[in-house]
């Protein structure tokens, strides 16, 4: 191997270094979870009015904060989840509106939301 096709295979392999570590990087959250974890995780260990109302502030944050994450939609299951915790309020039409919105979001849950639906509706 020559010197100038070491030189240039050595070049080649630094510029395909730097692009792969690169076009990997990202500063933007693709969703933003605020506190889900922690306050989904109380409520299931302990399903109080407390935890139940901290779990419903987490999601008002959550939607809120949207407009800063990268796609600037909740995530996934979000809209559902945020649902039946209406129904467990008895606030079914509020509830519509949100797997409403979780097919909207995202059109591959439309299958799994209509079944849902049609079982609140019977």
């Amino acid at each position: 191997m020559t010197k100038s096709s070491r030189n240039l295979t050595l070049g080649l392999c630094f510029t395909l270094l730097a692009l792969f570590s690169t076009s990997c990087a990202s500063n933007e959250a693709l969703y933003s979870w605020d506190n889900y974890e922690n306050a989904s995780y109380a409520y299931t260990k302990d399903p109080s009015e407390k935890n139940f109302a901290k779990l419903d502030k987490c999601f008002d944050k959550m939607f809120d904060k949207q407009e800063k994450s990268y796609r600037k939609v909740v995530p996934p299951g979000l809209c559902a989840e945020k649902a039946y915790m209406l129904l467990k309020e008895g606030k079914k039409d509020e509830a519509m509106r949100y797997f409403d919105l979780e097919i909207k979001n995202y059109p591959e849950s439309k299958l799994f939301i209509d079944r849902i639906k049609k079982q609140i509706e019977q």
